[in-house]
């Protein structure tokens, strides 16, 4: 049985990671509607949205991986905003060759994050639970990754396009986590 103090921790976490998940689902959903409304008419646009993606993704992992107890416990997050930094970067450099050059960045960085993300869940799967949809964010971000480098240099549709719908899936895995947890907490309350 966990203690009284260990239970309102683990509750304050679980409700931080709940938030969180929402939160990118949030950030993941306007990304994408802005991709297909703008940005696949406006390479100004696309170019703003490609590096605004991983840089994000830095910052939200940053922010989780310190409100869950910093660097030293969550090695797998360090790494991804290291990773997400990296990517933020090389896009930025990607995006003066073309874009099959970005394509091929978001690329190998689904694959890294993908990786980084399915063990960020596993660990989290012991203390929380409902990690499975997270799980499989991870394995299928790796998959896409792989994908989006195979298509880098296809003409159809644009990559900004490619993107948006790797994303829009990433979105509701997070839309699922969340409410998964949600569920849990709420059947908990009740018993």
């Amino acid at each position: 049985m966990m203690e009284p103090h260990a239970a309102a921790t683990s509750a304050r976490q679980e409700r931080w990671l709940t938030h969180y998940y929402f939160g990118r689902a949030a950030f993941s959903a306007v990304w994408v509607a802005l991709a297909f409304v703008i940005g696949q008419h406006s390479a100004g646009i696309a170019a703003a949205l490609f590096v605004a993606y991983p840089a994000w993704d830095a910052l939200a992992n940053y922010i989780d991986m310190s409100r869950s107890g910093g660097s030293a416990e969550n090695r797998t997050q360090a790494f991804n905003v290291v990773v997400s930094v990296a990517t933020t970067i090389a896009v930025l450099v990607a995006l003066s060759a073309d874009m099959a050059a970005v394509l091929q960045v978001f690329g190998v960085w689904a694959i890294l994050s993908g990786l980084l993300q399915l063990g960020t869940a596993t660990r989290r799967w012991k203390d929380f639970g409902a990690q499975w949809a997270m799980i499989l964010s991870g394995a299928q971000s790796a998959l896409a990754g792989a994908f989006m480098i195979m298509q880098a240099h296809g003409t159809t549709p644009p990559p900004i396009v490619k993107v948006a719908g790797y994303a829009a899936v990433g979105a509701i895995y997070f839309v699922v986590s969340a409410t998964w947890l949600s569920v849990r907490n709420l059947r908990r309350k009740a018993a």
